[in-house]
């Protein structure tokens, strides 16, 4: 497999508080041609800081594959969509993967794209 650098790519994460919730950002972002692909994970446990209360909580965390030029766009979707005051939402630099992948995933957030066809469907010959 050939590892190659795309510094262009990114793995953004997202956390939502329950399934569906989650599911309708990741629909969205990828309808809305944001994303190439989110993997909606959980539920995990999140323990953080909020308003001087630590808190505990079930949540889903969204893997968002992107590209960088595509970024501000979608941090700015996932706000409008997410239920939290303050979402988080990270990203981080894809450094390296698999060509074919990152080649897919960087066509599949491209310029022009913004719905990416579900699976070709097989032409019947006419008669």
């Amino acid at each position: 497999m050939t590892k190659y650098s795309k510094p262009e790519a990114r793995l953004v994460l997202v956390t939502a508080p329950n399934e569906a919730g989650a599911r309708a950002i990741a629909r969205a972002l990828v309808g809305d041609g944001l994303a190439a692909c989110v993997n909606v994970l959980g539920p995990i446990r999140s323990i953080y800081r909020w308003r001087g209360a630590i808190e505990d909580e079930a949540e889903y965390l969204l893997l968002i594959k992107t590209s960088a030029r595509l970024y501000t766009r979608l941090e700015r979707r996932v706000q409008e969509l997410h239920s939290y005051e303050v979402p988080e939402v990270i990203a981080l630099p894809i450094e390296t993967g698999s060509a074919p992948y990152l080649k897919w995933l960087l066509d599949s957030t491209g310029p022009s794209l913004r719905q990416a066809p579900k699976r070709a469907r097989a032409v019947r010959p006419t008669r």
